[in-house]
């Protein structure tokens, strides 16, 4: 086991300038900005370090080397649980982690803290995966299929979602109840994205969610939103 951040081999490609800072490595889309999202709402101190695809920095031994599975974003926290380095990968684990570090966006609560865990479980078994398909079949390759039937299972699919989401939220201020915290942290950038990047809010009907949309517009008014939605920025 690592003592020090420099044990990493993940260090050598992306040296940290702030070692004694929580270090970052991921990439603006819909699982990375969760985090860095995540670490602006609670204010703990972070670098972030850009993973990108396009050099498939992904797949390089050194970013492998902290998440075997090739997928951002992951985390070093130098002052992990008893004073030492912990590493993380997978976007709902790193949520989990950082609510019980600072003691925000999770309910105190035990039965209202799982019922928030399983509708952060909800999008990343459910939301997450669809959404991403549609994204697929409507965006980029599998456009240009012929047969349209696995594209539309997935709409089907992602527009049963946001109806549950949409149910959800009618009682609701936000997913897991009056409180904000890791399962809007989960589920809105995947909205947004779907509707937006995507472009497919006209084919699962966006519009007629409408407990949805007006809970996306506050979840994107909030400043560390804001910032988060934008980090890792681009390399100069």
């Amino acid at each position: 086991m690592s003592n020090a951040l420099s044990d990493y081999p993940i260090t050598r490609k992306w040296p940290a300038q702030h070692p004694d800072r929580l270090q970052l490595y991921s990439l603006p889309t819909p699982n990375g900005v969760k985090v860095s999202i995540a670490l602006e709402e609670t204010g703990l101190p972070y670098e972030a370090h850009r993973v990108d695809f396009e050099s498939q920095d992904q797949l390089s031994p050194e970013f492998l080397s902290l998440n075997p599975n090739n997928k951002i974003p992951a985390i070093i926290d130098p002052q992990g649980p008893g004073g030492k380095p912990l590493a993380l990968f997978e976007s709902g684990a790193i949520l989990l982690y950082l609510a019980e570090k600072t003691g925000q966006l999770l309910p105190r609560d035990p039965a209202r803290r799982w019922q928030a865990v399983q509708w952060l479980m909800f999008q990343m078994g459910g939301v997450g995966p669809m959404f991403g398909q549609v994204g697929f079949f409507h965006k980029f390759a599998g456009k240009a299929y012929e047969d349209k039937r696995p594209r539309d299972r997935y709409i089907a699919e992602s527009r049963r979602l946001l109806g549950v989401l949409d149910r959800r939220l009618a009682d609701s201020a936000w997913v897991a109840g009056d409180e904000y915290g890791v399962a809007d942290i989960a589920t809105f950038p995947w909205v947004r994205n779907l509707v937006g990047f995507y472009g497919a809010g006209e084919l699962v009907e966006f519009e007629s969610f409408t407990n949805v949309r007006r809970a996306l517009d506050a979840f994107l008014a909030r400043p560390a939103v804001q910032r988060g939605l934008t980090i890792p920025a681009p390399r100069a």
